[in-house]
């Protein structure tokens, strides 16, 4: 979903939905999608969607994050703050990894449908099943009177970076980190010291970035930061200020085994409560509610398993093959071929981030008025790349551009998931309220996999005198409830007093967890009231109750007398 900061909000504006991804106490960051991480021109309203970060803790706890950047706005306007220890290594990375993974990892809810009895307008007995998908001490050069020292500077991708120190004994180190970027073309708005203070007061520096001049916001990609050993964590408080009500927070984390976040809730869905006839319909809404009920701070585990099927979901054989082919022969390969060499790479990466980067430092451009982006669009209204001899064009630069701005970013992010055997994906949303303490994420050995895929079974009970659309239902949940329903609506809402929770837990680095709430007997008291008021299929008017249709009619009324008796069971023992 994407929203807009409003315009009430201070002309600049810090920007991040989850302020992002950062190590405890190595790495705190803020990614974008909302504001607190972002220092955005608010002449143009801030779209924002999920926060998405990747975690990638090795063996010697090393921990990188790679984080995706969303801007909207003017290229002069964008600023992108970060706190963090030390001097990280950047380099960039890809939007495209990050929409395979995120496709790859979302929650599937594949419902089966059968027909028992038959239908006015359907004579079949069966009828397929559906599936849904639900839709990351080098120079120190002090800068005179200020008290900030630059210890790192450069140029990665699309970006100018800069990592600043304030000395300590500074007051309020965040105002004078602030003045400083703000002299040095970096355009961020007095009101972020405020959000900064907090983490400039425990001796943490800042890295900044804003783009490369003569970039536009379409060039924008994910950055990967490296960072000494520590533990993932977001610093989210400074995105309260302006952040929308219930951003997305979406968080891969790659380790040894699986994570879990240590200091908030682990959410356990209740799935009676999604609608599973259309989960994209409720699902966003069921996680949002979910993370209410435990005071907006807690996370529901999506996907927990192993990793390595990942790297080719990211960056496949069959692409990685194709750039073996084309470098085959290096770059001589390819004199005298120079438009056949950009045609080729345009064709069989077209939808990679870095092209731009690439063809910017091949050729240059025809006029000021023309921009690369224009060029990638339509490259032979500039150039002529039908021939296959284009003066100035180096194959020997553009296939190295090629591999430092296209290749590298897919192959790295790919090797995370090589590397380490284990994945885990958590989702929440959170208002702004609810940003008072930064999630930290650790691992527990002793937890099972969790598959983001989930089925269940809903028979339609039909009857010759009512049709197919309009006949009740039941679904059987991997719960070992069964939810009773009619035609094509949800009997459950978000908007009820059913509970989205069926078990909130805190987890440790070892254990099961300690369940801190239990709703299994509310939502079994819910479905039976639901239920209660859905009977079975009518009798057949044609045979006065009896034959097929009185069988089946009798056959769901004695089913619905012993799902009572089986539910009061099974609730009993959990009660017990």
């Amino acid at each position: 979903m994407t929203r807009k900061v409003s315009r009430s909000l201070a002309s600049t504006c810090l920007l991040s939905t989850l302020s992002l991804g950062a190590l405890t106490p190595l790495l705190h960051a803020a990614p974008a999608h909302a504001c607190g991480g972002f220092f955005c021109n608010n002449v143009q309203p801030v779209n924002q969607a999920a926060e998405r970060i990747i975690f990638s803790q090795a063996e010697d706890g090393t921990v990188t994050a790679v984080i995706q950047i969303q801007y909207s706005g003017e290229a002069d306007s964008f600023a992108w703050v970060l706190p963090v220890t030390g001097t990280p290594e950047v380099r960039v990375s890809s939007n495209l990894a990050f929409q395979r993974l995120q496709a790859s990892t979302n929650p599937q809810y594949t419902l089966t449908t059968r027909i028992e009895g038959s239908c006015r307008d359907v004579d079949s007995r069966s009828s397929p099943s559906t599936g849904v998908f639900l839709s990351s001490d080098a120079l120190s050069r002090p800068d005179s009177g200020s008290g900030v020292s630059v210890l790192s500077e450069g140029s990665v991708g699309p970006y100018d970076f800069i990592v600043i120190n304030v000395d300590p004994m500074t007051p309020r180190a965040s105002d004078s980190a602030v003045a400083w970027l703000q002299a040095n073309d970096f355009q961020i708005d007095e009101s972020a010291a405020d959000r900064l203070e907090p983490y400039l007061a425990t001796g943490m520096n800042l890295m900044a970035f804003r783009l490369t001049k003569g970039n536009s916001t379409g060039s924008i990609r994910p950055v990967e930061i490296t960072f000494g050993r520590g533990q993932a964590s977001i610093p989210i408080r400074p995105t309260a200020v302006a952040a929308v009500a219930d951003m997305g927070v979406m968080v891969w984390v790659l380790g040894a085994h699986r994570a879990v976040p240590i200091n908030y809730a682990s959410l356990e869905l209740n799935e009676a409560l999604i609608n599973w006839l259309n989960p994209t319909l409720n699902y966003n809404s069921v996680v949002t509610e979910a993370a209410n009920q435990a005071g907006g701070q807690g996370f529901v585990t999506e996907l927990a398993g192993t990793s390595a099927s990942l790297s080719q979901v990211i960056y496949p054989s069959f692409e990685r093959e194709a750039w073996t082919e084309l470098t085959r022969g290096g770059a001589g390969a390819w004199t005298g071929r120079e438009g056949e060499l950009f045609n080729s790479a345009l064709r069989r990466f077209a939808q990679f981030d870095g092209l731009r980067e690439a063809l910017r430092a091949t050729i240059a451009l025809p006029s000021p008025e023309v921009t690369y982006e224009q060029i990638l669009s339509c490259p032979n209204c500039y150039y002529d790349f039908a021939v296959t001899d284009i003066p100035g064009f180096e194959p020997a630069t553009f296939l190295a551009a090629l591999e430092e701005n296209v290749i590298e970013p897919m192959e790295r992010t790919s090797a995370f998931f090589d590397a380490r055997p284990y994945v885990t994906r958590l989702y929440t949303t959170m208002s702004a309220e609810e940003m008072t303490r930064d999630p930290a994420f650790d691992f527990n050995a002793d937890l099972p996999e969790l598959s983001n895929v989930h089925t269940a079974e809903r028979v339609i009970e039909c009857s010759p005198s009512i049709n197919q659309f309009e006949a009740p239902w039941r679904v059987s949940l991997a719960s070992g409830e069964t939810l009773r329903g009619r035609g094509n609506t949800w009997p459950l809402s978000t908007t009820g007093t059913v509970p989205a929770n069926r078990t909130i837990r805190r987890y440790e680095t070892t254990g099961e967890g300690e369940v801190i709430v239990d709703n299994a007997a509310t939502i079994g008291a819910a479905i039976l009231e639901n239920n209660a008021r859905i009977p079975g299929p009518p009798p057949s008017a044609a045979t006065g109750g009896g034959g097929d249709c009185s069988a089946s009619h009798r056959g769901s009324a004695t089913w619905i007398a012993g799902l009572f008796g089986a539910l009061a069971i099974a609730f009993t023992r959990r009660r017990r």
